[in-house]
């Protein structure tokens, strides 16, 4: 009985010490793996500006800002203020209205012309809204 007893309270010891143990192995990441991954996130973010900075710099959205009555040097300003998903998602649309100016079309789409719109004043809302 006093065996039976006595593995018990061994078994039960080891239960105890055991969990604490395996509590104190380390789940941190690398160094490098971090400042690859701090890396990534400023290279896409630099990404996402220059496309929308692109959009902004071609003439057909120059004249479509000077018809409309936007300055274009304040949305400038304003898309260096984005981050995050805001900045995502206007680039992604300075992406969508890039594609559908390429291919040498001499005149402006409706469409085009309504998405580069849109996007002018997503900006300012953004920034006025922060």
């Amino acid at each position: 009985m006093r065996m039976i007893a006595s593995s018990l309270v061994v078994v039960l010891v080891l239960v105890s010490v055991v969990p604490p143990v395996n509590a104190q192995s380390s789940h941190t990441a690398s160094i490098a793996v971090l400042e690859s991954a701090v890396q990534e996130h400023v290279a896409s973010a630099a990404a996402d500006r220059e496309a929308v900075t692109r959009l902004l710099a071609r003439p057909e959205v120059q004249a479509i800002a000077g018809d409309v009555g936007i300055d274009l040097r304040r949305v400038e300003s304003a898309v260096a203020t984005l981050e995050g998903s805001q900045l995502a998602e206007v680039a992604a649309q300075a992406r969508q209205a890039e594609q559908a100016l390429a291919g040498g079309q001499s005149r402006v789409v409706i469409s085009t012309t309504l998405i580069i719109i849109a996007l002018l004043v997503l900006i300012l809302i953004i920034v006025a809204v922060d």
